[in-house]
């Protein structure tokens, strides 16, 4: 097994003693405003997941649940700052698959994300499409691989940063079919969306809700979603898997974690809280119109998935030679 895969398990399993916890302060958690930690610019996925969860949140604690943007090296400042702050359950960090699954390919972290960081709850998932700019010839994806290939290492493609999603969809992808795609990073999904509305980089695999409003408006052309199946709102675009890549799919997963070290009845009060209000039916509408299914569930069903996407992506990372400062 994965060194990172036993260290994941090791530090979840940590916070669930087979003896009854001493109580620790969750009868009256929070007792003071909450921040939660937002490692990327405001704007993309990431960020629209965590205000609405923190909008939810504060409702239900009558507490102020402050969102604050902490952009940079592919969302591990503001990750790294949570992990080393207070493990008192007052500060929280969306997490993605930069911390959850794709660590391995940082040399330089100061903090181990599968370690010093606990996941609270798998908020959700979504998938994401493929979009290139209009000058960019290609109307399908096999003629997009053909076109790669004539020209390899020369179409740039745009993400929010090393070890995002966006990022590890884009390396899976040149994994699978054998592309030289230039890699541009950006502090978040939006800067990155306006240089390829610009035409500055030619492609961007990027949520599929904040992509919709420019595939819909023209500016940019949809080739494939990056789900195991179509998605509803792009009925005619079809899955890169079913366009000739077998078994590609990438499907970003965000969770809210907590420095570790957080007490243990802290944490199954944050679990809990926070699976209410991820199955609240007023925002039901919310979610479909952000593109993203809820997840949920228990903190062992949290560190089960981090661990195994992680060795999922620790191949892909190995394979791809992917190294990141």
């Amino acid at each position: 097994m994965h060194r990172r895969t036993v260290l994941a398990l090791a530090a979840a399993s940590a916070v669930w003693p087979t003896w009854p916890a001493r109580a620790q302060g969750a009868a009256d958690y929070p007792n003071k405003p909450v921040r939660l930690v937002v490692p990327y610019a405001p704007g993309g996925i990431a960020d629209l997941l965590g205000r609405l969860v923190a909008e939810k949140l504060g409702t239900m604690w009558k507490q102020p649940v402050v969102v604050e943007n902490r952009p940079g090296a592919g969302g591990h400042v503001g990750a790294e700052q949570v992990a080393k702050g207070p493990p008192d359950g007052h500060t929280l960090v969306l997490a993605t698959i930069a911390h959850n699954g794709a660590a391995s390919m940082y040399r330089g972290l100061k903090y181990d994300p599968a370690v010093d960081l606990v996941p609270a709850v798998l908020v959700a998932e979504s998938a994401g499409v493929l979009i290139v700019h209009p000058s960019v010839s290609a109307k399908t994806v096999p003629e997009f691989i053909a076109l790669a290939k004539a020209q390899p290492g020369r179409l740039a493609y745009a993400s929010a940063g090393n070890g995002s999603a966006i990022h590890m969809a884009t390396e899976l992808f040149k994994f699978s079919t054998g592309t030289d795609l230039m890699h541009v990073p950006y502090k978040g999904s939006t800067p990155a969306m306006a240089d390829l509305l610009s035409g500055q980089v030619q492609l961007m695999f990027e949520n599929i809700m904040t992509a919709h409003p420019q595939i819909k408006a023209g500016k940019v052309r949809a080739l494939g979603v990056t789900g195991r199946s179509r998605n509803a709102s792009l009925p005619d675009v079809p899955t890169i898997a079913e366009s000739g890549v077998p078994g590609y799919a990438a499907e970003p997963w965000y969770t809210i974690s907590v420095a570790r070290g957080t007490p243990p009845d802290v944490l199954r009060k944050l679990n809990a809280d926070l699976n209410t209000a991820l199955k609240s039916p007023d925002l039901a509408q919310r979610w479909e119109s952000l593109g993203v299914t809820p997840l949920g569930g228990t903190l062992e069903d949290a560190a089960r998935r981090n661990a195994a996407e992680a060795e999922r992506w620790a191949r892909v990372i190995q394979a791809a030679r992917i190294q990141a400062d």
